[in-house]
């Protein structure tokens, strides 16, 4: 069940980072942030408030902020990192750092001990994700974005793996309060660029709600999975906006990138095993 909702979690973040990146071209990245973490706001509070909470302590809440200070600043560099940048490199490139450091803390910090092969899972997981993006994590506008993302991404899983069982969904709440936060002083200083069209504005407060929702499904996953575990699967999200990207926009896929994709499917099913 645990693997099922990473992986479900990796399908919505997917389907995120590629809306989101299409509309950041469209809109300034300050206001697709901005606006997708108030939308996340909502969704998070509303589902909290739905699914019945034992005991929520105030640890729980703060690793809960400390998840989403890096969540909103993964969210705002991967954004303005893909409105100037390919997708296929930029979303790609957050998530093999962003796993790397996951995984690297999980195992000598969080002390997770993943079977021999979950470890074989993990090893294909990097490289394939490298491939992904074309196997030039270096290369392209946005790339640097991409990698300073990778760090958000990374204390983004982990705080919220933290996060007792007990405390139900509201350190995802707690998340976005904190996210909100963080990127107020950057939405004050370009308010005009938040007076969008009221069809901008919705589509980034749905992108920002799915990005809460992908968040929901990762935590419950990393309570019933190793973090390690959960925080890969869940990181496979970059292989989706690729194949939209072929499917829908017609974009050309490499060599390279066919091989990421086949040992990304290789490494779901290795981790799930595992």
């Amino acid at each position: 069940m645990g693997a099922l909702l990473a992986l479900s979690s990796a399908v919505v973040y997917g389907i995120v980072d590629f809306t989101g990146g299409l509309l950041s071209r469209r809109a300034h990245h300050t206001a697709v942030t901005f606006l997708g973490q108030l939308g996340g706001l909502l969704l998070a509070c509303a589902a909290a408030l739905l699914l019945p909470a034992d005991a929520v302590h105030s640890a729980d809440l703060l690793w809960g902020a400390l998840s989403g200070v890096g969540s909103g600043t993964a969210m705002w560099f991967l954004n303005r990192g893909l409105s100037q940048g390919d997708m296929s490199v930029v979303v790609p490139v957050s998530a093999v750092t962003g796993v790397a450091l996951s995984v690297l803390c999980g195992v000598l910090v969080l002390g997770d001990r993943p079977g021999a092969v979950a470890w074989l899972g993990i090893a294909v997981t990097v490289p394939a994700l490298w491939f992904v993006a074309g196997g030039r994590a270096g290369a392209g506008k946005g790339s640097a974005d991409g990698l300073v993302a990778s760090l958000g991404v990374a204390v983004q899983y982990l705080a919220l793996g933290q996060a007792g069982a007990g405390s139900g969904l509201w350190p995802v709440a707690a998340g976005r309060v904190a996210a909100v936060l963080v990127l107020l002083p950057d939405a004050a200083r370009h308010a005009r660029r938040l007076k969008l069209p009221p069809v901008r504005c919705a589509q980034a407060v749905l992108v920002g709600a799915g990005a809460a929702l992908g968040l929901v499904l990762y935590l419950l996953a990393a309570q019933r999975q190793l973090l390690a575990v959960a925080v890969v699967l869940a990181s496979l999200y970059p292989a989706l906006p690729v194949v939209l990207g072929l499917v829908l926009l017609h974009e050309r896929i490499s060599r390279r990138q066919a091989v990421g994709l086949l040992g990304a499917g290789i490494a779901t099913v290795l981790l799930t095993l595992g």
